[in-house]
């Protein structure tokens, strides 16, 4: 299959660059990144099951005593960004 793709300049000579350090050709490489994106995509049939979203819960709460407490207000907003003015 062949497709056309408009990529811009800086991102073509970093591809180029990337394909001559694996000694290969610029399409070459360019197809095997395409084909490697394609084929490692999760296609999001899975289920996720009562039992195993319980079971996940659990272990992000392992250990949950020994963090700290912290205020709720620790987690707004202005919180996170109150060293830049």
């Amino acid at each position: 299959m062949t497709i056309l793709v408009e990529i811009s300049s800086e991102a073509e000579v970093n591809l180029a660059a990337q394909a001559v350090a694996r000694g290969i050709a610029l399409e070459q490489y360019a197809s095997k990144l395409l084909e490697d994106a394609a084929i490692s995509r999760p296609t999001g049939k899975g289920r996720l099951t009562r039992e195993s979203l319980d079971a996940m819960l659990s272990r992000i709460g392992e250990g949950a005593e020994y963090r700290p407490k912290l205020p709720t207000s620790a987690f707004s907003r202005e919180s996170f960004y109150e060293d830049r003015t």
